[in-house]
């Protein structure tokens, strides 16, 4: 049985992490897989006073939460407890914090060599060139399967080879082998996984959502929900604009062919009449890269029409 005193070091703990789940007002879920000490201390020193980093053994967080979820019934605390699996530890954010934590986190990545039976978190490549390892180390390429030759006593590698596989563990050899030409291949800090707000935990992409992806998916909604009341003949709100543009549509053909107008049929009926200044609009609307080229040429012609017209009154 636990003394006396894990008991009460345990209950401040638990005291703790209920205290800042309750009052902050975003918990950052992280993983910190293979981060080391010096660097959990760096990412501490830089948050101070905007975040505040709390880690624990699952069981320990597991149990606070429980307990926490029993006394008050809240189901956010059940749904947090349901996650917390692996190498996770908890960023308690303070209000306009969030931006700053997240460059601090993607700031603070540190290179490391790989190790034995480590899942590698990106692919590795071996270039094809020198090694500056003697002839004595072609064992290791071999082991590997790598096609190497031997130029000016040193082993070259022929080709460009795939050493480490993204998501599946790394071999002895390929460990021994980049140790030896100098590779760190991975990166490791630490990474965002889910996010717990309001009682609700959520994913981390759902961060990566800026205003113009929201604006960009609402838009796309309007335009389902226009054409879905056009296609059935009901009105809405969002479909009306294109009512009345099909209604103008419609005016503009009745009155084209008759003896009557109004100022906004104006112009519809005068590009009727004279189809070149359809032309015309489409140079107008021309992109300004031309560099006024087009202007340019334009008044050249006019001015060629003019001499024309000169010299059929003066000699026609």
């Amino acid at each position: 049985m636990p003394s006396e005193e894990k008991l009460a070091k345990k209950q401040i703990y638990f005291d703790r992490l209920i205290n800042h789940l309750e009052t902050s007002p975003i918990a950052l879920l992280v993983n910190v897989d293979n981060v080391g000490s010096k660097q959990m201390q760096d990412i501490r020193i830089e948050l101070r006073g905007k975040a505040t980093i709390l880690m624990g053994k699952n069981t320990m967080i597991r149990t606070a939460l429980r307990n926490r979820a029993a006394e008050t019934g809240d189901e956010g605390l059940e749904r947090l407890c349901n996650v917390m699996r692996g190498n996770i530890g908890f960023i308690f954010v303070n209000d306009g914090e969030l931006d700053t934590v997240r460059a601090c986190m993607s700031k603070n990545v540190h290179p490391a060599a790989a190790r034995t039976g480590v899942t590698a978190p990106v692919d590795v490549f071996l270039p094809a060139g020198g090694t500056g390892l003697g002839p004595e180390q072609t064992s290791f390429f071999q082991a590997l399967n790598i096609a190497t030759k031997i130029v000016k006593g040193a082993i070259e590698c022929t080709s460009e080879t795939h050493v480490v596989v993204k998501g599946s563990p790394v071999g002895a050899s390929a460990v021994a082998l980049l140790a030896k030409l100098g590779i760190k291949p991975f990166e490791y800090g630490m990474t965002l996984k889910m996010v717990y707000q309001n009682g609700s935990v959520f994913d981390a992409k759902v961060l990566d959502i800026t205003d113009a992806v929201l604006t960009e998916k609402f838009m796309a909604g309007v335009q389902n929900v226009a054409a879905f009341g056009r296609e059935i003949g009901i009105p809405t709100e969002a479909g009306l604009p294109h009512m009345v543009a099909n209604a103008f549509k419609n005016i503009a053909a009745l009155v084209s062919d008759i003896d009557y107008t109004f100022p906004e049929v104006e112009i519809v009926k005068e590009y009727l009449k004279d189809p070149s200044k359809f032309a015309a609009a489409t140079t107008a609307a021309a992109p300004a890269a031309a560099g006024g080229a087009a202007p340019a040429a334009a008044a050249v012609v006019e001015e060629e029409e003019e001499e024309e017209d000169m010299d059929f009154d003066l000699f026609g």
